[in-house]
């Protein structure tokens, strides 16, 4: 192929994809609306894509500009004299790496554990399956959607060694009290983590601008780590996060050292160790672009355009918000009239993506709703396209799954199927095509809803079976080109 049919082919695969620029799709991708923004992150990025921030020695630009991002942040985040911090590749990373530094840094307890809210992003759960640290869930307040603290406290014991707060949860963009929960965890000798990768670089500017949210920063006693994503209301190409340490005794354990091998010492600061310098570069130039007084102005907009979402949410029947959000992030759900899954779905045929999430213990199945600045000047748009949604799906009403398949959901122990047992329940569920591979249909409202039915570990069990499948090349020529399937929403997993 020549670079030009190259090229062609890729902007023909990326006619599949979600746009992730003009603000109508509200999960995943964040846009800040300033184009020069965006062409700065593009040319840094393609400037150091071949740099490798393995060793800072022989690439000291990347360590100016990794100091550069860790010492903004740091002053965003009240951080105090003697702090420290590090660039990773995104949230989870940074959480992976603030549970591994927690356990490395206490070897003398055998099983460790960590205390969660229910609400605690997926990660941590990723994390104490990787490192084998028991995660202790502890529910959280039935109507404030925030962590119980004196639950928390309770659930702490003498293995524990990380205790978690989000700022805010992803799930309902609500503030935990930080204060609460880390002082808890001091108490008990417990490191103490804020989960803020969604709003740790928005919520000091609200905060400035008068927003009033629970105290969650380093000005908290107790708080010894805060991860903060870039690639999110920093409005940097994917992916770079931050994990920033209180100290940087607290961040040594964090580090990997091997020199007990005949190549070069093996010292790394992340889970990474190539490590290419085109995010990072990107990141640096795009915050530098848009400034501390850039990112206020966006807060600002972002804020505005979410008070307008509320109000116009209020006013129309069969939705609401599930807690008046902390941050930029809306969680609503549906009545008896209908779900929310018939609702995203009607959503997309209107121009505009919505993340649906799932029923969980106690709390409802509901639409999150991610605001960037891009989107705030369409919030009325959305709300004509949402009211067209919900009258569609009232008029469906809501998705009704097969009792079979109803009771395989309630039955079924993901730890006795075989490979067979998974396919047949991909074909009752209307996911597998006639050679067993995965055929996503194009509504998923009936998809979500069986999903939602099942058990968690049933659910992440019929997930993995799906990303198998479509992790799963079709035999071609090596000249073939494929036909893309159209535009369609993933399964809310």
């Amino acid at each position: 192929m020549t670079p030009d049919e190259v090229l062609d082919r890729l902007h023909e695969l990326q006619s599949a994809d979600l746009p992730t620029h003009g603000g109508r799709t509200l999960a995943y991708v964040y846009d800040s609306g300033i184009a020069e923004a965006d062409e700065v992150g593009r040319r840094a990025l393609e400037l150091f894509a071949s740099s490798n921030a393995l060793d800072p020695t022989a690439f000291p630009s990347l360590l100016q500009m990794e100091n550069d991002l860790v010492g903004f942040a740091g002053r965003l985040l009240d951080a105090p004299d003697g702090f420290a911090g590090s660039v990773t590749s995104g949230g989870t990373e940074s959480i992976l790496l603030a549970v591994q530094a927690a356990r490395d840094s206490r070897p003398d307890v055998e099983r460790p554990s960590m205390v969660l809210p229910s609400t605690a992003h997926a990660a941590f759960q990723k994390a104490a399956h990787y490192f084998r640290v028991e995660p202790v869930v502890v529910d959280v307040g039935p109507r404030t959607f925030r962590a119980d603290p004196a639950a928390m406290a309770t659930a702490i014991d003498e293995r524990t060694v990380l205790v978690v707060a989000s700022a805010p949860s992803y799930a309902h963009g609500v503030v935990d009290p930080v204060a609460d929960v880390a002082a808890a965890a001091a108490a008990a000798g417990a490191r103490c983590h804020v989960d803020a990768c969604i709003g740790g670089w928005v919520l000091p500017y609200l905060q400035r601008l008068g927003a009033e949210v629970p105290a969650w920063t380093f000005a908290v006693d107790g708080v010894t780590s805060i991860s903060v994503d870039l690639h999110k209301y920093a409005y940097t190409p994917k992916g770079v996060s931050l994990l920033l340490h209180r100290t940087a005794e607290l961040r040594r354990s964090q580090f990997f050292a091997c020199a007990d091998w005949p190549g070069y010492t093996m010292l790394n600061s992340t889970t990474q160790s190539t490590k290419s310098g085109g995010p990072l570069a990107a990141a640096w130039a795009v915050v530098n672009a848009i400034g501390d007084d850039g990112y206020e102005r966006l807060a600002g907009e972002v804020a505005d355009g979410l008070r307008e979402l509320v109000a116009g949410v209020a006013e129309q029947p069969h939705v609401t918000p599930v807690a008046a959000p902390d941050s930029t992030l809306l969680a609503l759900a549906a009545d008896d009239t209908c779900d929310v899954f018939t609702i995203s779905d009607e959503m997309l045929v209107r121009g505009w993506f919505v993340q649906p999430q799932m029923a969980f213990r106690d709390l409802p199945p509901t639409l999150h709703l991610t605001l960037s600045a891009a989107t705030a000047p369409l919030v009325p748009e959305f709300l004509v396209a949402l009211e067209e949604a919900v009258t569609a799906a009232v008029e469906a009403g809501p998705v009704r799954v097969a009792p079979e398949l109803a009771q395989a959901a309630a039955s079924l122990d993901p730890a006795t199927l075989d490979e067979a047992a998974f396919a047949g329940l991909l074909q009752l569920a209307g996911l597998a095509g006639d050679d067993s591979r995965l055929a996503l249909p194009q509504r998923m409202a009936p998809v979500n809803a069986l999903l939602n039915l099942a058990s968690p570990p049933l659910r992440e069990a019929l997930l993995v079976a799906v990303l198998d499948r479509l992790s799963r090349p079709t035999p071609q020529e090596p000249q073939e080109i494929q036909e893309l399937p159209a535009p369609q929403a993933p399964p809310a997993g």
